[in-house]
């Protein structure tokens, strides 16, 4: 297939998060060339500068925007989506960590990965930070997967020797070896990127997180992700887990695990002194509101969060999260943020899931929004997917407001195409 084409649609993407800007043509094409942004502007000046608008794929009813960016997900946890009744300890010990285990099995984990990704295409989602399980092998295949797709994926193999399951179980030190190996043979290659994954600081020991900090200062340009404070017994734990820490950020900053290229899930109950830190490191913050609601962890205050300037993008932490398609997270964002006695705008939900989002993974130079030379990774979202959102986009009078509805009422049925870099996408 074809990774270059002409697209004449409605376009909206967000040109700048601060201040936040954003550009919208009614009547807009988009040139893709070599699976990157070409050109972008009205038809009309296309037209006047003797370009035909003939050879276009028009789709006049869809709005085509970036693709979507997920800042924390759980590949393996696509298998307990939707299980009942517990909260986040338990949840972990009686539904994560039994269907982690089966990812000891490569050919269960490559067929899964492959349903992973294809679900997070379908979804609309085209760059993700994930987390794999324990398993070298398991991590090993999702990269693999994520490469025949060539989507843009930061993953890691999750280190965690202690305090889980035996099967789950890596070492101090061969979790360290795995994840330096799958660093040599992943990191960099093609639109792929490695993140040092402790799961949380409860599941390591104090051996494991010092190494784990010693190999991101000798491979600087990792990512780093885990867990903070999403669960007020969980913050209690990891203190009796590691009882000579001063709060629970201090279990990951003591190690050299806090920077601007650590992504941390969660942070609902940081205290003031925690954000203060955690802002004047550069940490970044995954507003997950789905999970925090159905799992009962708490909610995410982005008010608060945006005034001690911690940089914070979007997540669906499935399987924790209940869906894979950003728009209803934004949707469940948006809720989360009204009993916090904030308006998450439309706008600022989109730039979220786009710009926003690869700002927070340092990969705003590649995907995120229109910018030429970009990689062109798009949507074709459909605002008339079912009969309530098309009658209601009907009354519409603005983007913003067709965005909101979508955002509000919206799912996989809005992704009526999905392109990686410039590819449309067969799932």
């Amino acid at each position: 297939m074809s990774r270059s084409g002409a697209y004449r649609s409605r376009i909206l993407h967000i040109t700048s998060t601060d201040p936040l800007k954003y550009e919208y043509l009614e009547d807009g094409v988009l040139l893709v060339e070599d699976g990157k942004v070409a050109d972008l502007g009205a038809a009309e000046q296309f037209e006047r500068a003797g370009f035909a608008l003939g050879q276009c794929q028009h789709e006049p009813d869809y709005l085509l925007v970036p693709g979507f960016i997920d800042t924390h997900v759980h590949s393996p946890q696509l298998d307990v989506i939707a299980s009942y009744g517990e909260q986040l300890l338990e949840w972990l010990n009686k539904y994560t960590f039994p269907a982690e285990a089966r990812y000891a099995d490569e050919t269960y984990a490559a067929t899964s990965a492959v349903a992973f990704l294809n679900s997070l295409l379908e979804a609309g989602t085209t760059t993700a930070l994930v987390f794999a399980t324990s398993h070298h092998k398991a991590t090993d295949v999702l990269f693999e997967a994520a490469r025949e797709k060539n989507m843009r994926l930061i993953a890691g193999k999750v280190l965690m020797d202690q305090n889980a399951t035996t099967e789950l179980h890596d070492t101090a030190v061969g979790g360290i070896q795995d994840s330096e190996a799958l660093i040599n043979k992943w990191h960099g290659n093609g639109r792929l990127g490695y993140a040092i994954t402790p799961r949380f600081a409860g599941t390591s020991s104090v051996e494991q997180l010092t190494l784990a900090g010693e190999l991101h200062q000798k491979y600087p340009d990792t990512w780093i992700q885990s867990h903070i404070s999403e669960n007020l017994d969980e913050v209690r734990w990891v203190k009796e887990v590691h009882p000579h820490i001063s709060d629970y950020l201090d279990a990951y900053e003591r190690y050299g695990l806090v920077n601007d290229r650590a992504v941390f899930a969660h942070c609902i109950h940081l205290t003031a002194s925690e954000r203060k830190r955690f802002a004047d490191l550069g940490a970044r913050a995954a507003f997950c509101p789905s999970s925090n609601m159905f799992i009962g962890s708490g909610l995410f205050d982005l008010a608060q969060m945006k005034e001690d300037r911690i940089d914070v993008s979007l997540a669906s932490d499935v399987g924790g999260g209940t869906s894979l398609s950003m728009l209803r997270t934004l949707a469940d964002a948006y809720k989360v943020c009204q009993l916090k006695g904030y308006s998450l705008g439309p706008m600022e939900a989109l730039a979220l899931v786009t710009l926003g989002g690869a700002e927070s993974l340092h990969i705003d130079q590649f995907v995120g929004n229109f910018e030429k030379g970009k990689e062109a990774d798009f949507l074709m979202l459909n605002p008339n997917a079912t009969n309530v959102m098309s009658r209601r986009v009907g009354f519409s009078d603005s983007v913003e407001d067709e965005f909101f509805v979508m955002m509000t009422l919206g799912d996989e049925r809005n992704i009526a195409a999905t392109y990686v870099a410039g590819e449309k996408v067969s799932i």
